[in-house]
């Protein structure tokens, strides 16, 4: 690809948490983000579809939701129910809901931590559950997609650490509606990160981006281009791997730290990491 051809810029809503949905929509458009992350829980449950049919009009592009409760095990934010069935049952609702008005949008998922470190069970369940919710998300016209997290979440978010094991479930669920969600926060410090990228090809449904500082919680992630993230090699692998979607970023950051980038200028935040994403793309493409 150009190094002026620049990649569609995205926005999740975590990102700006303090700030509402309606907010986010007015914001993102006049800050030019061309593409949106929707985060379920700021939709009101009973008038989510209409929240959502305000995207279009904003003029931006819904291209991923995170759903309410986003996996099959429980995780930190969500520990209940417990019983994987019953949170499919919850991930199918959300399913529905993007198939109704976000329709081509990809719902990001994690599996959740494997109960009593039975990973083999976990793994078995993860690939049953994910195949029949790739099912109903192809009959929706959505996708669905696996993200790995950093080591630093297993045992508590997730028990899926590595593109390799996420690529490992994906490939056992042998869906075209179902990939992996790559975020370079979690992956960047795998040795092998480049090639597992490159392995993952069409696989790929989505990336995220931010930056790394030795977090001081789990959520304390930084401004793009200002951390150790190696994020012009990511982005030409995920080049090479044929990845043409867009880069959304993904800024956590507690409102318990003192210097919290939920407290400051969100818009400054937007901008400034856009920036830094299209200084590492010119430097990746060439440029």
């Amino acid at each position: 690809m150009r190094a002026d051809a620049l990649p569609r810029f995205g926005v999740s809503e975590f990102s700006t948490w303090p700030w509402s949905f309606e907010q986010d929509l007015e914001a993102y458009a006049e800050l030019g983000v061309e593409v949106i992350e929707v985060c379920e829980a700021k939709l009101d449950p009973q008038r989510a579809d209409v929240q959502l049919a305000e995207i279009g009009k904003s003029g931006l592009v819904a291209e991923s939701m995170q759903p309410r409760l986003h996996s099959i095990f429980p995780d930190v934010p969500r520990p209940l129910p417990a019983n994987p069935a019953e949170r499919a049952a919850r991930l199918r609702s959300s399913i529905e809901l993007a198939g109704r008005c976000i329709p081509g949008a990809t719902l990001v998922t994690i599996t959740g931590t494997a109960p009593g470190g039975n990973y083999r069970e976990a793994f078995a369940v993860a690939i049953r559950e994910y195949t029949q919710l790739a099912e109903l998300a192809e009959l929706h016209g959505v996708r669905l997609a696996l993200e790995p997290l950093n080591p630093i979440l297993m045992n508590a978010d997730t028990f899926i650490s590595s593109i390799a094991d996420a690529l490992r479930i994906v490939e056992a669920v042998d869906r075209p509606s179902f990939g992996i969600w790559i975020d370079v926060w979690h992956v960047w410090q795998d040795p092998a990160v480049l090639e597992r990228i490159r392995a993952c090809g069409d696989r790929i449904f989505g990336v995220h981006v931010s930056d790394w500082h030795l977090p001081r919680l789990f959520e304390d992630r930084a401004v793009v281009g200002t951390g150790e993230i190696p994020l012009v090699d990511l982005l030409r692998a995920l080049s090479e791997a044929g990845y043409r979607g867009a880069y959304t970023l993904e800024i956590f950051s507690s409102e318990e730290l003192p210097d919290s980038l939920w407290k400051g200028d969100l818009n400054e935040l937007v901008v400034s990491s856009r920036a830094g994403l299209e200084v590492a793309w010119r430097r990746a493409m060439g440029a």
